[in-house]
């Protein structure tokens, strides 16, 4: 046993933890301290800040990623008859939503590198297909070119029908990024959220950048969509169609209000906004390129290991977000990746797997969904195990961690 082995047995590296640092606590406490604490200034600014960092027209705060799709849709016109194409491989809340809208999910496979198949989506358009939901898995973006190459091709744009003025804007299927995982992702130099049509991200305890629970809408609608307008009509319906919030109707004599749609109640608060403010002022310059370097540390330390998958970070257009490292593992099947998962956990070692492909969770099988059907996507999550990563995850515990993987790929081998 080597002395770093020695002195880090007895730890416990969590998977996934939040990153709280004093200035997280201070902003929080401010807003505690200010007396507001449901949406108010800090939710603005949060969204002002996301816009400023994406480089977007507008952005939208909602209370989770399952919140600002169904908020989506509903701008969609998404309903009963619709079909919405989703990669098989990826987390269920990507076909809940769809499902909750009434719209039937169109699975399909996926690529190797975990990103839906663009050839299986052209495969699977038909004239009531309205959009695509795209996943960047792990923060690595899809190949957002060849998808909206395929929804404006003539053959799409002459079958699509629509059924409202949004559709008819459009004239086509739109193209919708799952970003759950990939906040400051790249894709052709830009941020990854400006090559979809609308960009989705989840600020829930595990990703990037969290407000505990939380989502964030990226708006950049080409014309002759106005953002702005966009943007107000989205407010207003995660506030139950109000035509005043609450911070609104908190000035004096101003209390009077009209509720003038069936708007939803999904907004953020600004408790939750304050975590994400703290944390997106340093993200750019600190917590990413942290991200990054522990993402390196393991590409460094497995790269020459014949039985390690490396996965993709970089490409000449893509650039990842570093929010998994979703290490695939040559020649072990589901019940041997488990195996190692557990001899990882006897070490105080936090692994998870991404993702349960959705033909295997019960709900999707009894719609009819078979996992023989989507053969990637089974291999993608076979062997996968991701690794912790985190700004504050040292050096020496990624050597331990890579040094624990290897001995429990021996032995379970």
């Amino acid at each position: 046993m080597s002395l770093l082995t020695e002195k880090i047995t007895a730890l416990s590296i969590p998977f996934s933890p939040p990153f709280i640092d004093e200035d997280v606590i201070s902003e929080v406490v401010d807003t505690l301290r200010s007396g507001w604490i449901t949406t108010g200034p800090k939710v603005k600014q949060l969204e002002t800040l996301a816009k400023e960092f994406i480089g977007c027209k507008q952005a939208v705060c909602v209370n989770s990623w399952t919140s600002g799709a169904t908020l989506t849709f509903k701008w969609l016109g998404i309903g009963p008859g619709d079909e919405i194409i989703i990669p098989a491989y990826t987390y269920a809340a990507t076909a809940l939503t769809v499902i909750h809208a009434g719209a039937t999910p169109i699975m399909v496979d996926v690529l190797e590198d975990c990103t839906i198949d663009p050839e299986a989506v052209k495969k699977a358009i038909t004239p009531r297909t309205k959009a695509i939901l795209a996943v960047d898995f792990g923060g690595w973006p899809c190949n957002y070119t060849e998808l909206l190459k395929i929804v404006t091709s003539p053959e799409v744009k002459t079958g699509f029908t629509a059924t409202n003025a949004v559709q008819q804007n459009f004239a086509r299927p739109i193209v919708i990024a799952d970003a759950a995982h990939s906040l400051g992702a790249q894709y052709g130099g830009a941020a990854a959220a400006l090559a979809a049509d609308l960009t989705i991200f989840s600020l829930h305890a595990v990703k990037n950048i969290t407000t505990a629970e939380g989502g964030l809408i990226s708006l950049s609608l080409p014309e002759p969509f106005d953002n702005e307008e966009v943007y107000h009509w989205m407010k207003l319906h995660s506030l139950n169609g109000q035509t005043k919030d609450a911070f609104a109707k908190s000035n004096e004599g101003a209390w009077k209000y009209d509720i003038v749609t069936d708007g939803l109640k999904i907004n953020m608060t600004d408790v939750c906004a304050a975590m994400g403010l703290a944390q997106l002022r340093k993200y750019r310059d600190q917590l990413l390129p942290a991200r990054k370097e522990v993402f390196g540390y393991y590409s460094s330390l497995l790269s020459e290991k014949e039985w390690a998958m490396i996965p993709a970070c970089e490409d000449d257009s893509r650039v990842c977000s570093y929010h998994l490292f979703p290490l695939r593992i040559r020649q072990v099947d589901e019940s041997q990746r488990d195996r190692i998962i557990k001899a990882l956990a006897d070490k105080g070692i936090a692994t998870n797997v991404h993702f349960i492909p959705l033909p295997m969770l019960t709900l999707f099988k009894n719609m009819g969904f078979k996992i023989g059907d989507f053969p990637v996507a089974y291999r993608c999550y076979a062997n996968e195990i991701s690794l912790p990563l985190y700004p504050t995850l040292s050096f020496n515990q990624c050597v331990y961690i890579a040094e624990q993987l290897e001995k429990a790929y021996l032995e379970v081998i």
